[in-house]
């Protein structure tokens, strides 16, 4: 019908499911704000996870940068949006909070395993591997 065989289909179909099956790789700032939202819990919106984030790494995000790394989280489905309540000192609007799921979790966890075991045996305070 379309140019493939009935197997073809199958193997397609089968490379797919291996493929979506896989946890995701982070970066190091998507790494970061994964870990600021966990330790914010029930609290964590776009102002209190950069505050979280420079509290914690002394480094000041943009604001579109980690705007940008939340929707892209989202988007891989590691961690989840929802609207609060709207506020009279935020003019009536809404805060949007955010959550990381079970699938973001098991993302933080494989790259900081991956972290911990390369630095396994390194003596990085001695400066020999400098």
């Amino acid at each position: 019908m379309f140019g493939y065989a009935p197997l073809d289909i199958l193997a397609s179909i089968a490379y797919i499911v291996v493929i979506m099956g896989r946890t995701p790789t982070l970066g190091e700032f998507e790494q970061i704000v994964l870990l600021a939202i966990l330790r914010l819990d029930d609290t964590a919106y776009g102002a209190t996870i950069r505050t979280e984030i420079a509290n914690c790494t002394r480094r000041e995000p943009a604001p579109g940068a980690l705007y940008t790394t939340l929707d892209r989280l989202e988007e891989k489905g590691l961690v989840r949006s929802y609207m609060g309540d709207p506020t009279p000192e935020r003019g009536g609007r809404a805060k949007r909070f955010f959550s990381v799921t079970k699938p973001g979790r098991a993302a933080v966890l494989q790259a900081q395993r991956a972290f911990q075991s390369l630095l396994k045996g390194l003596d990085l305070l001695e400066g020999t591997n400098a």
